[in-house]
């Protein structure tokens, strides 16, 4: 089972990948978006992690609740929406349950990513986000491992795609060849899983 203490060391795994990551997340966003990415998130993350040293919310769903307000107050441009409402809506999911099943997570996490596609109106093959959170989810049922290795392929699998949808569409095919920030910060997230849980 997991339990809230589990949800805090996955932010705050997230922000310390984040801050080391920063500047290769803000050098994949220069040719394709505001060049600014790696230091948004880092700015966020850093919020959320400041926030629940402070706090201690007792349940699964009330960590991710804070970590989402922190993200949606603090990060500029679109990422700031994106990443908050995915850990809303997966934490609104989860409820007040003061442990989750990891299938109740993995249910929990599909809902969220379902909320950030219905938010920014991105699908598979988009080049944003939704193409490392989709297989990770999917991939969530053998494990934060291969949740992971999922996200990671998925981020990967971005660079030879054209933009279809953020700030990287406006470039249409000039944005062929580069991998998405998004994606990329996005297989960060779930690789923190990973660690978080000691595997």
């Amino acid at each position: 089972m997991l339990d809230a203490e589990f949800f805090r060391r996955w932010m705050t795994v997230t922000a310390a990948s984040v801050d080391r990551e920063a500047e290769r997340l803000t050098a994949l966003d220069s040719p394709i978006g505001d060049a600014d990415h790696g230091s948004n998130l880092q700015r966020g993350f850093t919020a959320v992690a400041t926030a629940l040293e402070k706090e201690a919310p007792g349940t699964p769903g009330a960590v991710l609740l804070l970590a989402a307000k922190q993200l949606i107050s603090t990060v500029g441009g679109a990422s700031g929406p994106l990443y908050g409402t995915l850990l809303r809506r997966t934490g609104k999911t989860l409820g007040d349950a003061a442990e989750v099943s990891p299938e109740e997570f993995a249910a929990a996490l599909r809902a969220g990513v379902e909320a950030v596609m219905a938010l920014g109106g991105a699908a598979p093959g988009d080049k944003t986000m939704i193409d490392a959170l989709v297989p990770a989810v999917d991939a969530l049922g053998d494990g934060f491992a291969a949740a992971r290795a999922a996200a990671e392929q998925g981020a990967l699998a971005t660079t030879p795609l054209q933009a279809r949808k953020g700030r990287a569409s406006y470039l249409g095919e000039r944005s062929i060849g580069h991998q998405d920030p998004g994606a990329t910060s996005s297989a960060l997230l779930v690789a923190a899983l990973e660690e978080a849980a000691g595997e």
